[in-house]
């Protein structure tokens, strides 16, 4: 089956989950700097996860431009990313208003160590329907980037209880890491 269809319905389901984040912010009482003090574990936090949907939606709009075709497996296995994507606002909400509090910085953890999951099986899925030789294979390669990111949220989550800012570095770390455009898709599609 085509693939259009699977593409515009991630596209509205991340412009959803970006929009309840935004919603989550709140508008503080207040004319001077001193009311938006308090509110920077919050806006921190947003920061973060949207920088984390932006780069899963780059990733799946490059993806998703290399493949030919989709199958139920695909369909499943892209649903299942989104639903813990689906999930960022919240745990987003909980580590902010706690101010980065061990608990909900590990639970952040947990939530982005299941997306990365989720995205690693959507790709398995994607080369089982798409042979070796194809632009999507070639590009994909090992995917060493996603399995480095998910040991590292792995690793993240009990460190967190040592220091819940070695937690949130690790997050940024490997955001900062795929905030590099990924360009194994674009030069396989240039060539």
């Amino acid at each position: 089956m085509g693939k259009g269809r699977v593409e515009a319905f991630t596209d509205g389901v991340v412009a959803i989950i970006i929009t309840i984040m935004v919603l989550e912010l709140k508008v503080p009482h207040g004319e001077d700097f001193s009311t938006l003090a308090p509110l920077w574990p919050v806006f921190l936090s947003y920061v973060l996860s949207f920088i984390y949907v932006g780069i899963y939606w780059n990733n799946l709009h490059n993806m998703f431009h290399t493949v030919q075709r989709v199958d139920g497996r695909v369909l499943w296995a892209n649903l299942n990313l989104l639903f813990w994507l689906s999930l960022m606002p919240v745990t987003t909400a909980f580590m902010g208003e706690n101010h980065f509090a061990p608990v909900p910085v590990a639970v952040y953890g947990a939530e982005l160590a299941l997306c990365a999951a989720a995205y690693i099986i959507l790709a398995v899925m994607l080369h089982r329907l798409h042979s070796n030789d194809t632009a999507f294979a070639r590009a994909l390669g090992s995917d060493r980037k996603g399995r480095i990111s998910l040991a590292l949220y792995i690793a993240a989550i009990p460190l967190t209880f040592i220091s819940q800012w070695i937690g949130v570095a690790i997050y940024v770390l490997v955001a900062m890491i795929w905030f590099v455009p990924d360009r194994r898709f674009e030069r396989v599609i240039e060539k």
